[in-house]
């Protein structure tokens, strides 16, 4: 059986925080339950929008099976509310590899917080065992090197489902952040525009997009699953109209129509992001990464549960 459907939101309405590019410290005035400053919660108008997307989420066709999540706080609170209304038992896996994208920089960003403290937050909606398929590095991505990331990612969160799912249609849930759901949007259909800077894929808060597979390939399961591929991650050719795992098609683009407020905060690549003198592509490594992988000149570090 095989996944043959991907929705993807992003995180409702978050609380603001502020990035000091001298001296690499974040700072907000919502304070997160997991002490991160970057990491902020929903804000309350993200919580209504979190429950007006959970009553849509229960009514999607097909339903959900499987829910990843970005480890940020605000992605997480953001599924809360459906994982009571769609089929019992259902989990979040947090996913490193579809977690928030920060720009190249001479400071490390912070990392999310650990897999057993989200489970103290979540408790029996957290998938505390489950690893996740890469780190990124602290030090922070270009806009290329996101997207290699993320189809890494995407790539063993489809292998493992195809191998481990017993229905026919298989259905996943994202959820993540806008620069993210954006390189989602590009990898899983390979089309990768000459601006990156284009509207292509739409991200406003608590929006949905979906993707349908363009093929429903046979799964071997003499292959290692997606947490054993991750022991040797390699880099993902999804370009040029590739895409991942067969290709996807695009078929809802960021629709808002469950939403009380419609469409808002939608967001688009401006450029690099970057908070030092590197030039694009140069290559980075923070102190705290160890050389694992590397997608377009960056390093990542393969995920350890005890390390995440």
């Amino acid at each position: 059986m095989v996944v043959t459907t991907i929705y993807v939101t992003r995180h409702a309405f978050r609380a603001s925080y502020t990035l000091n590019t001298t001296t690499g410290e974040y700072h907000t005035n919502s304070p997160s339950p997991t002490n991160i400053p970057s990491d902020p919660p929903l804000a309350a108008y993200g919580v209504q929008q979190s429950h007006e997307l959970a009553i849509e989420l229960a009514q999607l066709d097909p339903p959900v099976d499987y829910l990843y999540s970005s480890p940020f706080y605000r992605c997480l609170q953001t599924l809360e509310p459906a994982v009571e209304q769609l089929r019992p038992g259902i989990k979040v896996r947090a996913e490193n590899g579809i977690g928030e994208w920060y720009g190249v920089a001479n400071f490390d960003h912070p990392s999310p917080a650990a897999p057993a403290f989200l489970k103290s937050l979540f408790l029996s909606s957290f998938d505390d065992t489950y690893q996740a398929s890469l780190i990124p590095p602290p030090a922070g991505e270009t806009v290329s090197q996101l997207h290699d990331r993320v189809a890494v990612a995407l790539a063993h969160i489809i292998a493992s489902v195809d191998a481990e799912s017993t229905t026919k249609d298989t259905s996943v849930l994202i959820c993540t952040h806008a620069a993210t759901l954006i390189a989602i949007g590009r990898t899983l259909t390979g089309n990768m525009p000459d601006d990156p800077n284009v509207d292509d894929f739409l991200a406003p808060t608590a929006g949905i997009t979906k993707f349908v597979r363009k093929q429903n390939p046979k799964v071997d399961v003499s292959k290692p699953s997606g947490r054993e591929m991750a022991k040797s991650i390699e880099p993902v050719d999804w370009r040029d109209g590739k895409g991942i795992a067969g290709g996807w098609t695009c078929v809802l683009n960021g629709n808002c129509d469950h939403l009380t407020g419609g469409a808002e905060r939608s967001w688009h690549f401006s450029g690099e992001e970057t908070f030092n003198d590197l030039e694009p592509g140069q290559k980075i490594v923070s102190a705290k990464a160890d050389k694992v992988l590397s997608l377009s000149g960056q390093v990542y570090r393969m995920a350890r549960k005890s390390r995440i």
